[in-house]
């Protein structure tokens, strides 16, 4: 369902969206470009999350790390040349 706003744009933002489209396509290029944006910043906070995670569990994965290092060295010895 569609439902009918007013907006106020910038006579630049305007003269933009016109360059871009026509009177009849301006609602979906309006529509396609919000989604777009959206998606955009969704995906960036994502990202900021996941390093920021990494980040404040580096200290525990490399312990980790180190802790089943000597465990998989006896598992997966070095193939002999």
């Amino acid at each position: 369902m569609s439902q009918r706003i007013n907006i106020t744009l910038p006579e630049e933002t305007l003269h933009l969206l016109d360059c871009v489209t026509n009177d009849n396509n301006r609602s979906r290029f309006i529509d396609r470009a919000i989604k777009h944006y959206a998606e955009v910043v969704k995906r960036a906070s994502l990202k900021k999350q996941l390093k920021e995670g990494a980040l404040n569990r580096a200290e525990r994965d490399l312990g980790l790390a180190d802790d089943w290092f000597p465990l998989e060295e006896e598992l997966w010895p070095e193939p002999t040349r």
